[in-house]
């Protein structure tokens, strides 16, 4: 009698090489003799994300959420000043704003692309409104072009949120450089990645000399090091938001090979659609929707169920057969903090009813073919028996 081997187990994330990883960081020790900050490999990493993406100044930082904090410091924010984002993100989005003395005013997002409604934005400003903060959900892109011209109109900066959009574009355009500022993430739950580690993309040039002195420590120690000076000193507010090279090193072979990653990820991504879609069909999921004008990067592959109690069973169906699927962001408006520190503007009926009803599903680097048509065939049978 012939006995089957157990299926193995598919993760919803796995960390990943994709080659000179660990010789870089060996390169780095042995070769540089520099791990500490702003070293060969950071500046490797700086130029490539200046030349591919097109924005005029790219700074290393410790984590999208450290990215996120030196855009709000140079949002130059005064207590009670008010920025605008969606309620539908991490918490960082946030939490780097109130750290400046600022209100989060929390709006609705589209029930298409779960990005912040565009159309909610002006009702929402007042006064004191200061930013606007576009998140760019599962990698695909906000409606930029509405956004920047509600931003000009007012005189309000944009700092986008592409924690999730690295290589993603709107138009042709990379997500994180139409906005004045734009924030990446290099975590290992990202698509290109570094363990932990992020980056800002100064786009508007008038922010550059501050933002190298900021992520110093608030040390003017970057002029000093190009000869403008002939030493550094205390000039700025600041702290030590810049990475190890170590990190960069690890980074910079992830990067040299980004194109490759997001390919896999968007076959993957595509796969996953073709597999699920007759369930889109059938109306008991929503899938993830896709515009012409943007290009994603299969970061998020997840599925709208039809209620909480739905995504809950099928969370559980999947596990019991050795799939992990999860749920995203509990609204920040509904939140401890959020309730404590931010305010809301208008009905958030659609957030509220989409983070009830997400669902997301494995998709990684190193994940198969045969892996995306396992998952898909349980999430399948699943509605067999639960139409």
């Amino acid at each position: 009698m012939k006995l089957e081997c157990p299926k193995p187990n598919i993760p919803f994330n796995k960390p990943f090489f994709v080659g000179k990883e660990l010789y870089n960081i060996t390169q780095a020790v042995m070769a540089d003799g520099h791990i500490s900050g702003d070293g060969r490999f950071t500046r490797l990493c700086h130029t490539w994300l200046q030349e591919k993406l097109g924005c005029p100044g790219a700074l290393l930082t410790m984590s999208g959420t450290a990215a996120l904090e030196m855009a709000a410091i140079l949002c130059d924010l005064q207590p009670g000043d008010e920025v605008i984002m969606p309620s539908f993100t991490f918490v960082s989005t946030a939490n780097a704003f109130v750290l400046r003395g600022a209100v989060p005013v929390f709006i609705d997002i589209r029930p298409d692309t779960l990005n912040l409604d565009e159309s909610l934005i002006e009702p929402a400003i007042t006064t004191r409104t200061k930013a606007i903060v576009p998140v760019h959900y599962a990698g695909f892109a906000c409606a930029m072009d509405e956004i920047l011209q509600i931003a000009a109109q007012h005189g309000l900066l944009v700092v986008e949120d592409a924690a999730h959009a690295m290589l993603s574009t709107y138009h042709g355009q990379y997500l994180g450089t139409l906005g004045h500022l734009g924030c990446l993430s290099f975590h290992e739950t990202k698509n290109i990645i570094s363990g932990e580690g992020g980056a800002l993309l100064v786009n508007d040039p008038v922010f550059m000399e501050r933002a190298e002195i900021i992520r110093d420590k608030g040390t003017n120690r970057s002029r000093f090091f190009r000869g403008e000076v002939d030493k550094y000193s205390w000039v700025d507010i600041g702290s030590s938001f810049l990475p190890s090279d170590l990190i960069a090193a690890f980074l910079y072979a992830q990067l040299e090979q980004g194109r490759q990653i997001i390919d896999q990820r968007s076959r993957l991504f595509a796969r996953y659609t073709v597999q699920l879609e007759p369930l889109a069909r059938s109306g008991v999921i929503q899938l993830p929707h896709q515009d012409t004008a943007c290009s994603g990067n299969g970061h998020i592959f997840y599925l709208i169920t039809r209620s909480m109690a739905d995504r809950t069973r099928l969370i559980e169906y999947l596990k019991e057969r050795g799939v992990y699927a999860v749920f995203h962001y509990v609204p920040l408006h509904s939140s401890e903090a959020g309730l404590k520190y931010g305010r809301v503007s208008g009905e958030m009926t659609v957030t509220d009813t989409m983070s009830d009803r997400l669902l997301r599903l494995p998709l990684y680097y190193e994940m198969t073919e045969d892996d995306v048509d396992r998952v898909a065939e349980l999430v399948t049978a699943f509605y067999r028996v639960n139409r």
